[in-house]
């Protein structure tokens, strides 16, 4: 009987279907829901079905799911179908160092036909998009299943505004890409958020890149203004911060330095030497490699960029 039921699947398609669509408005960090306040439904259904309230198809297996955020023109023309490379191409991924853009259940599992998702945010509001509008979208995961195509589901699209208190709130972890206010005892507009842009540190990772190289400069540029038990409470924030695995390299003329995101150093290769650390090197080879961290830190820009070099997590700075 499983497989005569996998045979009517194939001849009859499969589709996945929003069984609600999400209440609006949606800000950010809020917890997306329907209309009377629950969990979203993902059902799988019969192509032939039109969705408003038939019944879930069930499959003989588990079928691993994804939700993503769509571009709200998609599909092109209001068409009401798409390729799967289609729907992988509108796919939108959150701003650069930024948080990814929904969080909470975006993994899930459907068994007998239906799932629930009982926890889905956004990080980021939609104005950024050039249509200004997101869709939730869901599909299989590529990979994880062999059989007839079950085709995308998606919701209508939606507009999502920041949350008011979102537009002042500090982040715990910071992430690179955040505005430097962001950071605890720095004010949105403050003088001390003056004072850093004055001098171009303008996001965390700007703050770690310059605590890093020069600390006692950064901490000049806050001034007298920022006691000495603020400026810990900002630079113990700042130091949750999400690095991620990005390498960036910079090449001199004797060693090439591998940094990470904040301009610490962690390999450096003398010929067919590499050390781990400055500590490994004698004095004259250390002296060498700090003028190459000050360089690369000038040049951050122009630097190669490399991604998942060194396994593991790689440490933030020492207390």
């Amino acid at each position: 009987p499983q497989q005569k039921q996998i045979e009517a699947m194939e001849s009859s398609g499969m589709k996945l279907i929003f069984k609600s669509q999400p209440f609006l408005p949606i800000f950010t960090g809020s917890k997306v829901e329907d209309a009377e306040n629950s969990p979203l439904q993902i059902l799988l259904a019969d192509t032939c079905s039109n969705g408003e309230y038939c019944s879930p198809l069930s499959y003989p297996s588990p079928l691993k799911l994804e939700l993503v955020v769509l571009d709200g023109d998609f599909p092109p023309d209001g068409r009401e179908n798409w390729t799967p490379a289609e729907f992988q191409k509108a796919i939108l991924k959150e701003r650069n160092g930024k948080r990814p853009l929904l969080t909470g259940d975006v993994n899930v599992i459907l068994r007998d036909g239906i799932v629930m998702i009982t926890e889905l945010q956004f990080t980021d509001n939609s104005s950024w998009v050039r249509s200004r509008h997101f869709r939730i979208g869901v599909r299989v995961v590529p990979g994880s299943y062999d059989g007839p195509r079950i085709k995308e589901a998606m919701t209508e699209p939606f507009t999502v505004k920041d949350h008011r208190g979102e537009l002042y709130r500090k982040h715990h972890p910071p992430y690179l890409g955040d505005e430097v206010w962001r950071l605890e005892k720095i004010g949105k507009d403050g003088a001390f958020h003056k004072k850093l842009a004055l001098q171009h540190v303008n996001t965390v990772q700007d703050f770690l890149k310059l605590f890093e190289v020069d600390r006692h400069h950064l901490r000049e540029i806050l001034g007298a203004g920022m006691s000495d038990r603020m400026w810990e409470v900002t630079v113990n924030h700042a130091k949750e911060c999400v690095l991620g695995d990005k390498i960036y390299v910079h090449r001199g003329p004797q060693c090439t330095l591998f940094l990470n995101p904040i301009c610490q150093v962690v390999k450096i290769v003398f010929g067919d030497m590499s050390y781990d650390s400055t500590k490994e090197l004698p004095r004259t080879q250390k002296n060498y490699v700090q003028q190459l961290v000050q360089e690369a830190y000038r040049q951050w820009d122009a630097l190669e960029e490399a991604e998942g070099l060194f396994p593991g997590n790689i440490p933030l700075i020492p207390s």
